[in-house]
């Protein structure tokens, strides 16, 4: 089964499909050659912010997207902004050095403020809720959770609340943890929700959105713009084009950029939903109502909902292989970290792919062969609901002429999985299992 045929397959139990109906289609991309200044390619969270940052700097923008909008990790993830990357910003430090590190940790404050502003701007009801958790299963994960917190609050201005001891249940009623760190700045939403809405944002001002219009050529022009083809057959010229697919770019990523697909893997992260719980168990279970993750290398996160469920997810597949009896095994770890959910239902469970970088950094950078005039943003790595968003942005900064808040990401440097194309998936799956194992002891 291929990656696209495995997707579609986990799209079917939805929570978020189930409570976000689609009251707009945006109609394919009409045959014959359209002209932009700008084509965006892939129609998630990070394409339509640049989208709309681009419109409204007075660009004429031209948005495409294979699936639906939000079909990929944009309409399918755990919901939790957060603040920080993936990796630790102490990542950022080895390679670029202290003060850009604070630079971009302040700019992953800013993609928070930013959500906050465009759901108030646009009028996006998305479920927003503030707050995160950051839990610890046991004293050496406690210990390097208590690390960060005094990281962030001495070299990046960022303080978190230290909760351990008799504390703890009133934040989260789970025997499973010993230790939290609590941020009010970061929050949760309904992810499909919020990308649906920044569409209809994006519409409104001008931006030329198309579904079903998959790219599948991207070439140089003679007079220095780019020129793109979809499967329906019709063409794009356009200025500038931004790359915001990740791992749903399918054959045109590495026959135009090898490195750059060679860069980023798919992984299968998996989340459930159980069955109505009622006002009074849901807010039980997490009294704080932030969104919960621990700092496990493998990782489990869950939140409640707005309407009383629990939202959980901690399975992953690095083979693109969907777990067997997803919904049996999601419950009883679900269960396994509330004992007094034990015998409830999962009534939705389903999953997607997310794009990781070897380092868990973001990878943002231009295509020289295409005289920079073709930009992408990949390797979100899990960690984009909010990045996605600034990323977007940046963009936009850096078409408009000021590209130095996009340049310091793309002073990242960034190396390929290991074992080409045939060994890279094995290799990955070894890796993945020692820290899984190293997780458990």
């Amino acid at each position: 089964m291929s990656l696209l045929d495995t997707d579609r397959e986990l799209t079917r139990r939805s929570w978020y499909a189930a409570t976000a109906p689609r009251t707009t289609a945006f109609a394919p991309l009409p045959a014959g050659t359209h002209d932009c200044d700008v084509a965006v390619v892939g129609g998630g969270l990070a394409g339509l912010s640049a989208a709309l940052e681009l419109r409204e700097r007075g660009f004429d923008v031209l948005l495409l997207e294979a699936q639906d909008i939000g079909h990929g990790a944009s309409g399918r993830n755990g919901g939790q902004a957060i603040y920080g990357l993936a990796c630790d910003i102490t990542t950022i430090e080895d390679q670029l050095g202290r003060d850009a590190a604070r630079r971009v940790f302040g700019m992953s404050i800013e993609a928070l403020d930013l959500i906050r502003e465009r759901i108030a701007r646009f009028g996006i009801d998305c479920d927003w809720r503030d707050g995160y958790l950051g839990v610890a299963t046991g004293a050496r994960k406690a210990r390097a959770l208590r690390d960060e917190v005094e990281l962030l609050a001495a070299r990046y201005d960022h303080p978190l609340r230290w909760i351990e001891g008799p504390d703890l249940p009133g934040w989260i009623a789970s025997p499973r943890y010993v230790a939290a760190a609590h941020d009010p700045r970061s929050g949760h939403l309904h992810p499909l929700k919020y990308t649906l809405g920044l569409a209809q944002a994006a519409a409104a001002l001008g931006v030329r959105i198309h579904e079903h219009s998959a790219i599948t050529q991207l070439a140089p022009t003679p007079q220095g713009g780019v020129h793109l083809r979809t499967d329906g057959g019709a063409g794009v010229k356009a200025r500038h084009a931004l790359l915001a697919g990740n791992v749903y770019l399918g054959a045109v990523a590495p026959r135009v950029a090898p490195n750059l697909a060679a860069r980023i893997m798919p992984v299968g992260t998996y989340i459930v939903c159980s069955e109505p719980l009622g006002t009074e168990l849901a807010a039980s279970l997490i009294p704080c109502g932030a969104a919960v993750c621990d700092n496990n290398f493998v990782l489990d996160y869950f939140r409640t909902t707005a309407d009383h469920r629990l939202l959980y997810g901690g399975r992953v597949s690095y083979s693109t292989r969907t777990p067997t009896d997803l919904a049996r095994s999601m419950a009883r770890r679900m269960s396994g970290t509330f004992p007094q959910l034990r015998g409830r239902q999962v009534d939705y469970a389903w999953g997607g792919f997310v794009d990781i970088s070897m380092s868990r950094a973001p990878d943002f950078g231009r295509l020289a062969d295409f005289g920079d005039r073709v930009y992408y943003l990949q390797g979100f790595s899990g960690h984009g609901l909010a990045l996605t968003g600034l990323a977007g942005k940046l963009v936009a900064e850096a078409m408009a002429g000021d590209a130095s808040r996009f340049d310091v990401f793309a002073r990242l440097k960034h190396r390929p999985f290991p074992g080409g194309a045939a060994l890279r998936t094995p290799a990955l799956v070894l890796g993945m299992a020692y820290y899984r194992l190293r997780d458990m002891l």
